[in-house]
This record gives structure tokens, sequence and C-alpha cells, in this order.
């Protein structure tokens, strides 16, 4: 299944691609357009709003489908949607586009994550969302260079939106060989999958506080991401350009913090990596607090993306080993669900204090993300050890 894990890997880059354009954009598209700097979160907590009506959705459409077909359409919806925000004059169009960008994003994230899960190492889910990191790395590079002098950020999107054509059209192509590899996994599968509702997951205490970890740190992901170019600029005092440039600092660390986890997958655990990678982030978000220089500022940002880096995909890589491979699927769709919850509710609370207050308030922030998520992760480790040692008790 080695040319299957390729396919995935590069269909990954497009699940990261639309994520941080619009963050490294917005300092130019508000300003064209005259809109209000807090519009970008409200036009992203649409798209999340979708994503998790999608994620909600995906157990059912994987089943029925499959995950190739249901990568591969998600993949064509995106696009889509890219080109739509290349010709976009006004708020309403943002705002009807981030419908189909939030509804593919959701069932690709859901689909392929589940699959890598439960057929290939943490250290090839650690790669997978590295690859999701050079798609995120991407597009605020990209825009960077559409921008230039003259801001134009059509441009920009209109480039992101042909390779993410081109991804589509990989996915399309590639649809023999998961017809192949589905096959071979259900000969040598004996444990069949379930599909539990919602309700019936939220009873489960770990589902609960395993929920609360995603959005937690989602929140503050999509937060470091999203925000810093608008920091660099309202704050710092940087053009569109070089803000944007660094911005793709952060993203260049999550792929980094994600490609030193696969290496090390194999000789640490899994919590280990997400307990060193907390510290990390950590010491690096009260450098950013610090008033210190903008480079000092852009380095923090780097190493902030390099302790998110690798705490995603270890937490998704254990959710068979939490929660059992037959429901390990509905289990990722509410973990899902519940990260762009964050997504959505988050950024867009920081946009409206930007707006009312100060967008000086960003470290500030940050930091608040952080002891949110620190705490969750810590319930989440304890609800799980506590119902492994429930079921060690009811076996003896």
């Amino acid at each position: 299944m080695t040319a299957l894990l390729i396919i995935i890997f590069i269909t990954f880059i497009g699940v990261g691609l639309p994520d941080s354009v619009l963050g490294t954009a917005w300092p130019a598209i508000y300003r064209e357009l005259g809109l209000s700097v807090s519009l970008a979160g409200y036009i992203s907590a649409t798209v999340s709003a979708c994503t998790i009506v999608s994620s909600l959705m995906s157990s059912t459409l994987i089943n029925k489908f499959g995950t190739g077909v249901v990568s591969a359409i998600s993949t064509l919806i995106t696009a889509a949607a890219l080109l739509g925000y290349a010709f976009s004059s006004n708020a309403v169009l943002f705002f009807f586009l981030a419908i189909p960008l939030g509804l593919g994003a959701g069932s690709i994230d859901t689909a392929l994550n589940n699959f890598v899960a439960l057929h290939y190492s943490a250290s090839k889910m650690n790669f997978l969302h590295c690859f999701y990191g050079i798609g995120v790395a991407a597009s605020p590079y990209l825009m960077s260079l559409a921008l230039g002098t003259d801001d134009n950020w059509r441009k920009g999107y209109i480039i992101i939106c042909l390779i993410q054509l081109s991804i589509a059209l990989i996915a399309v192509l590639s649809l023999p060989l998961w017809k192949k590899a589905v096959q071979k996994i259900e000969n040598g599968n004996n444990v069949p999958a379930k599909t539990l509702s919602f309700l019936q997951q939220l009873k489960m205490p770990a589902v609960r506080m395993s929920c609360f970890a995603f959005f937690g740190y989602c929140a503050l992901e999509l937060c470091a991401g999203s925000w810093s170019s608008t920091y660099f600029v309202n704050i710092k005092g940087l053009n569109s350009d070089k803000a944007a440039q660094i911005a793709m600092l952060f993203y260049i660390g999550l792929a980094s913090g994600r490609f030193l986890s696969g290496i090390i997958a194999k000789k640490i655990g899994r919590w280990l990596i997400i307990h060193i990678s907390t510290l990390i982030l950590f010491i690096a978000i009260i450098l950013f607090i610090l008033p210190l220089s903008v480079s000092v500022a852009a380095v923090a940002l780097f190493f902030i993306g390099l302790g998110c880096g690798p705490i995603f995909p270890n937490l998704t890589h254990l959710t068979p080993q939490n929660f059992g491979i037959d429901i390990s699927q509905s289990v990722m769709g509410v973990q899902q669900a519940s990260a762009y919850t964050g997504i959505m509710l988050m950024p867009w609370l920081f946009g409206v204090l930007a707006q009312t207050i100060t967008t000086a308030l960003f470290p500030y922030y940050l930091l608040f993300l952080f002891v949110i998520y620190a705490l969750t992760i810590f319930m989440l480790q304890k609800a799980i050890l506590g119902k492994k040692n429930k079921q060690g008790s009811v076996s003896e």
C-alpha cells in the first residue's frame, strides 16, 4: 500500500492549502474592499461551521461511498471555492464560498486521518500531517509573492486554486488504487466497523475529554497561524508581504515539528512526544509575549509552530488505541467536529477583540488558549488511564 500512501500524502497537501490563505491575504483584502478587520473571524467561523457538519456526517458518507471517492470529490469542491474567492468583490461572496470550502475540508480530513490511523504507523501519521504543514506553509509563501508591492491577493488565490485542482486530478486518477486497497483490507479484517451517534459518544467520559483537547489545541493552532500576519502589520508596522513571510515561519515550524516527530515516533511513545511538544509550545509563547524585537518575535512564532506540529497527528493516531478499532471512524468524526468548533469560535472571538480593543492582545490570547489545551490534555490522559484500569479490573 506504499503507492496509496503517497497519494494520501499528496492529497493532504490539499487539506492544508486553503487553511492558511485567508489569514495571510486578509490585511490586503479588507483594505481593498473596505471591510472591517474582524470580518475574517466571521468568514473563518462559517468555514468551520460547515466543516463541523461534514465531520459529523463523514462516517456515514465514508461507509457508503468509500474514503477515496469522498477525498477526491471534496478536494474538487475546495478548489472551486478557492477560485471563487479570487473573483469575489464583496463580503457576501466570501461568506457564500465559505460553505463549500468547509463542507469539503471536513470530509477529507476525517476520512484520511482515520484511514491512516487504522492502517499505518504513528510515523506515517506524523509524516501525513507534515504534508499538511507543507500545504499551509505554501499558501502564505505563494500569497506573499502575489501580494508583492501591489497587494494582488486575487492572483494568489488563482495560483493556489490551480495547485488544488492538480491535487484533485491526482485523487481522481488514484481511485483504482483505493478500490484494490479496500478489498485487501476487507479480506483480512475481522473487526466490523460500528457507527455511533453523537449523543452515544458524548456519554463516554474519555470521548468528552478528547473533544475538549482537540477543541483547545486546534483553536490555538489556527489563531497562531491566521492572525499572526495581521498582528505583525498592525502592531509591528510591517508591510503585508513581509508580514506574510513571517507568518509562513509558523507553518514551516509546524511542518518541521511533524517531520521530526515522524522520525522519532518509533523510538519514543506518542504521549511523551505530546508532552515535549507542549513544553516547547509554552516556552515559545512566553518568548512571543516579551516586548522584544521583530526578529525575536519571528523566531518565537517558528517555535510555536514547532511545538504545535506533533500534537495533532499523535493525538489522532491514538484514537483507535484509546477507543477501539470498531468505533474509531465515529470518534474521529466527533474529534474533528470538536477541533473545528475551536477553529470556528476562538479565531472569531479574537477578531472581535482586535476590532474593539487592540490586535496587541494576540500573544496573550495565545497563552489563554494554551492554558485551555494544557488542562484538557492532562484530563484526557487521566480519563484514558482510568478507562484502561477499569477494563483491566473487569477482565481480572
